[in-house]
């Protein structure tokens, strides 16, 4: 039901960076509240992305009625696992010591996670942690990896990558968040040091998501934005495809220019190509 464990190899002064995840009920009636069902976080260090302390629990919410008696997911949260849980009050110290002063890493989280974390303490009326930056991986990968994988929910960034199926568990969800940042980290590195070989601009100029705010453009506002109705990003956004020529114009083109070609035997070809060259596009 909760588990701890950490790491003696802890350099004191190394920034940390906390990777949360919350699992939650979906409200399912007008004004039904979000009650949180599972914290999960790992503290890793900045300079080598080691864990250093790991903990997860199942937490009881007020009203168990918001949880399933069965989990339509293997090894999901049951109303009989989360009724044995301690309550957030119980659990509040512990999630407080292990975000408050430290970055906060998650995907989907300044919509989603950071939201429902200030509502908990709020409902015991406890301040709640603070960061000292945030990194949402979702507008972090959105605008410097793109969608090549399809989407940008985790599931479907972890299935690009062979890691596996996402569990939908806090503790698990993390560590395959930290997966994800590691391998498109690792691709963009390896794009940018072969950038005319590697890069390919039709699978990887899918920019966009100026609105997801980072720290930095926050000027002093609260960098967490509320998402009330899910915690898994849009799947994708069409965009329509130009192509240079009319549909079929292909081979039209290609006979125009085979007669150019014939043209220019025995005279300089660069000269005669540019000369005709109005004609390709007829």
């Amino acid at each position: 039901m909760e588990g701890v464990s950490s790491s003696c190899n802890i350099h004191l002064h190394a920034p940390e960076i906390v990777f949360f995840d919350l699992e939650t009920n979906v409200p399912r009636k007008p004004g039904q509240q979000f009650w949180v069902l599972e914290f999960g976080a790992i503290v890793v260090s900045a300079q080598k992305l080691n864990e250093i302390e790991s903990y997860t629990t199942l937490i009881r919410p007020k009203d168990l009625s918001v949880v399933p008696v069965k989990s339509s997911r293997v090894g999901g949260i049951t109303r009989a696992a989360v009724k044995i849980a301690p309550s957030f009050e119980d659990v509040a110290e512990r999630i407080f010591s292990i975000l408050n002063g430290k970055v906060w890493a998650g995907h989907n989280i300044q919509r989603f996670d950071c939201v429902r974390i200030k509502e908990a303490f709020d409902s015991i009326n406890r301040a709640a942690p603070v960061p000292v930056g945030i990194i949402d991986s979702l507008g972090v990968l959105t605008e410097k990896f793109g969608r090549r994988a399809g989407n940008m929910k985790m599931a479907t960034l972890a299935s690009y990558f062979g890691l596996g199926e996402q569990k939908h568990r806090s503790l698990d969800d993390v560590r395959m968040n930290l997966e994800v940042v590691k391998n498109c980290a690792t691709v963009l590195f390896l794009e940018s040091s072969l950038p005319n070989t590697l890069h390919n601009n039709d699978k990887t100029k899918w920019y966009g998501s100026s609105s997801i705010m980072t720290r930095s453009k926050t000027n002093g506002k609260s960098p967490c934005r509320e998402e009330t109705s899910r915690k898994s990003p849009p799947t994708s956004f069409s965009y329509p495809r130009t192509v240079p020529y009319a549909r079929g114009s292909l081979g039209k083109v290609a006979e125009r220019v085979k007669g150019l070609l014939c043209k220019a035997q025995g005279q300089p070809p660069l000269q005669q190509l540019l000369k005709h060259s109005h004609s390709l596009l007829r």
